[in-house]
């Protein structure tokens, strides 16, 4: 597939500039870009890199007036790129149908031109929207809901009553709706507490591989329209996250969290039971969240606190092997003198 480069800049909302009638046939990073390819930068620093490389063009930021090559100059170039890939590698098209390995319950209700893949089994009384997508080996209990346009890819695994928007993806090996983590000490034991609720999907939202979201113990466990999820994620029961928030590989969100819009959490961060996260929030990777942050409040560190009083913490603990040498300089210095006043405190008395 070649494309002149004025109809793709139309398309992924660019200005064509120094093209002469170029034409590109693929889209690839600044390291694997091959020729007749184009490429981005987000940043003019790095156009002599781009140059340099054997693309055929550069989408590169408005900043950048020209180039030794053919340019798309756009407002945001790493969303223009994202574009340009969808235009070289659009998705497959959507299958229709059940597989006979299937496996289907009674009372369901499934889309005309939904696909149920090989060895799926889906419960009594599903509801499966138009143009939904189960993968091979999905487990749906009874009474889900997907929405319109969801795909679920192989493996997914999805407890009875929980409900999926539309246009949402879930990726291989999920668990979504599984018995929250509830116990009561009792008698130097525990009593486990009935996880009855259920698990709430909103429209456009994406989770990655391996994520676990639990079901509540009443009530429900959101998730809000847009937010997008890494691989490897817990969310524990009854906490509500809200919409187009970020949600990092390896973050594990405790019970009864609230977390606001667009907040967003890196890798490996770490939330306890009963916090709120405000939007706009932002938890730096690692941190362990102990207590409420506020809204559009940056926090890092262990316990989590405001990111630019844990860079001084941080600044001041490097300082410390140093700090603590000159204490001991000061102690021996202290003790010489002590010493040298006692033996002159000495001849003084004789």
């Amino acid at each position: 597939m070649r494309i002149a480069l004025s109809e793709l800049a139309q398309r992924i909302g660019g200005e064509a500039a120094g093209h002469d009638g170029a034409e590109v046939a693929g889209a690839a990073g600044i390291e694997e870009v091959a020729g007749g390819q184009i490429t981005f930068i987000d940043s003019a620093k790095r156009l002599a890199r781009a140059e340099a490389t054997p693309a055929a063009a550069i989408i590169v930021p408005l900043e950048v007036e020209s180039s030794s090559k053919p340019i798309i100059r756009a407002s945001n170039p790493r969303l223009a790129f994202a574009r340009a890939l969808e235009v070289f590698a659009p998705p497959a098209a959507r299958r229709r149908g059940i597989h006979p390995t299937a496996v289907i319950g009674e009372g369901c209700r499934i889309a005309d031109d939904a696909w149920v893949g090989p060895y799926a089994v889906i419960g009594d009384r599903a509801r499966l929207g138009a143009g939904v997508e189960v993968g091979a080996l999905t487990s749906l209990g009874d009474e889900v809901t997907l929405g319109e346009g969801t795909r679920l890819y192989p493996r997914v695994v999805i407890y009875d009553r929980v409900t999926v928007g539309a246009r949402v993806i879930i990726h291989a090996g999920a668990v979504i709706g599984g018995e929250g983590f509830g116990f009561i000490s009792e008698g130097g034991g525990l009593h486990k507490v009935p996880q009855i609720g259920t698990v709430i999907i909103e429209d456009q939202v994406e989770i990655g591989s391996n994520v676990t979201i639990d079901r509540a113990t009443t009530g429900a466990t959101v998730v809000g329209q847009g937010t997008k999820i890494d691989n490897l994620v817990q969310i524990g029961h009854n906490t509500r996250i809200g919409r187009d928030c970020i949600v990092v590989a390896q973050a594990g969100i405790s019970g009864s969290c609230r977390i606001g819009d667009r907040a967003v959490l890196a890798g490996q961060a770490g939330v306890v039971d009963h916090i709120e996260i405000g939007a706009d929030a932002g938890v730096c990777a690692q941190a362990g969240v102990t207590s409420d942050v506020p809204a559009a409040t940056r926090v890092s560190g262990m316990p989590a606190r405001p990111h630019r009083e844990q860079m001084r913490l941080q600044a001041a603990l490097q300082r410390l092997p140093g700090l603590l040498a000159e204490v001991r300089d000061l102690r021996r210095t202290i003790a010489e003198l002590q010493a040298e006043r006692e033996r002159g405190s000495g001849a003084d008395e004789t």
